[in-house]
């Protein structure tokens, strides 16, 4: 099966993506396909997540980059390989370069996380620190590139590179042949794309979902227009699918063959995140838990089984503890308070004893005494409580108002 790209570029095929699946055996990992119950119990038929962030680098970004690196003349290699990336193409290009025993650069955003920087170095590849985000980075290997002479290897925008993680599709139809929809997060497209190619050559009845975050969703403009379009100012936590313009080559690919793009909030990011660790004992970073997202905000729109791909697992510590909090916070897991209570001994250790009956756990405490809004003998109290769901918050507040705490914000 072929489909129409531009003159630019050539044809990709089932055999390409059949001939990385070779190429990628004892480099790349099978990765495990799990069930989700609870997925499956709020779509309705079985929920499938396919763990690609348990992929060797944390991510599917190996397949492509050793397909593309592996594809160089002796006299490419010599002349060494640079990249750009937020993180998971960088240490995909990095290992792949030091098992192919290539010289490799990689070009990583002024804020990318510590942890992928590292990482990084560790596979082999010399940082470069450049830009405020991906698009700027890219730039700056780009030129690079030219001055030196080492390759470019794009993060999504070549055809070897997304014939490489194609595989990815390929090993779906075989661990779990009933599939009928399958999501996957939407950045560049590269992912995506591949998939698309292997997927739909043998199995064009299934349906694939691609997914962006709604601040860097630039795929619904572009295909709208017809061609790529660019957005200005791309925002989300989710730096792995954070692409300001989608590439020229998977662009032509995801118009013909991916069925929908749909976008999710960071709200719904935050919450994919949390389920996927705390009910699927996964560690996945916001791009990676954006397909659960989108099960999430809209269940009933997908035609099972399914499949969720979980495109990487390498989330920043910090930038996890504050992802978790605003999951929860977004779960109605958290309750902030406000109480007026009287002056005196006691008052307070009253007050807790009451939230301890109301099984409520108190994460922050504020006493303020000084405020002129607040009268002669008043007190006011800030509480951050940890509680079971939204039902429980309501519980608590009103065990408290039962108790005749005056509640105020």
């Amino acid at each position: 099966m072929t489909f129409r790209v531009t003159a630019r570029h050539p044809a990709l095929i089932l055999d390409d993506v059949r001939g990385a699946q070779k190429m990628l055996s004892g480099v790349s990992r099978v990765t495990a396909l799990e069930g989700s119950r609870h997925l499956t119990e709020l779509v309705g038929a079985p929920v499938h997540l396919k763990c690609e962030n348990l992929q060797r680098t944390g991510s599917f970004k190996l397949r492509g980059a050793y397909v593309r690196i592996s594809g160089l003349t002796p006299v490419e290699r010599a002349a060494g390989v640079v990249a750009a990336s937020a993180g998971n193409h960088a240490q995909g290009v990095a290992l792949a370069s030091s098992l192919l025993g290539v010289r490799s650069t990689v070009f990583m955003p002024v804020g990318a996380p510590l942890p992928k920087v590292a990482a990084t170095q560790e596979y082999g590849a010399e940082v470069r620190l450049h830009g405020q985000v991906v698009d700027e980075t890219l730039a700056a290997a780009q030129r690079y590139a030219e001055e030196t002479g080492a390759v470019f290897i794009h993060p999504f925008d070549h055809p070897d590179i997304i014939a490489g993680q194609g595989t990815v599709g390929l090993e779906i139809l075989e661990q779990c042949p009933e599939v009928r929809t399958i999501v996957v997060g939407l950045g560049g497209g590269g992912l995506a794309a591949g998939i698309a190619v292997a997927v739909k050559a043998l199995r064009p009845d299934i349906r694939i979902v691609g997914v962006q975050a709604e601040g860097a969703a630039a795929y619904p403009p572009s295909l709208a227009a017809g061609h790529p379009v660019s957005l200005d100012d791309p925002v989300t936590m989710a730096d792995g699918i954070k692409v300001g313009r989608p590439g020229d080559v998977p662009f032509v690919v995801i118009e013909e063959l991916v069925d929908e793009v749909r976008t999710v909030t960071e709200n719904e990011l935050s919450s994919a995140l949390l389920l996927c660790l705390e009910r699927a004992k996964l560690v996945v970073e916001p791009a990676g838990a954006s397909p659960v997202a989108a099960l999430l905000s809209d269940p009933e729109a997908f035609r099972g089984p399914v499949v969720a791909v979980l495109s990487g697992g390498n989330v920043d510590p910090l930038l996890m503890q504050r992802v978790l909090r605003h999951g929860m916070s977004a779960a109605g897991r958290y309750l902030s308070l406000r109480l007026r209570l009287t002056d005196r001994p006691g008052a307070l250790a009253t007050l807790l004893a009451a939230l301890t009956v109301a099984d409520a756990n108190v994460l922050d405490i504020g006493h303020v005494r000084t405020d002129p809004r607040l009268g002669l003998t008043e007190v006011e109290v800030d509480l951050h409580l940890e509680t079971k769901g939204p039902r429980h918050c309501e519980e608590v507040a009103a065990a408290l108002r039962a108790e005749g705490y005056r509640v105020i914000g």
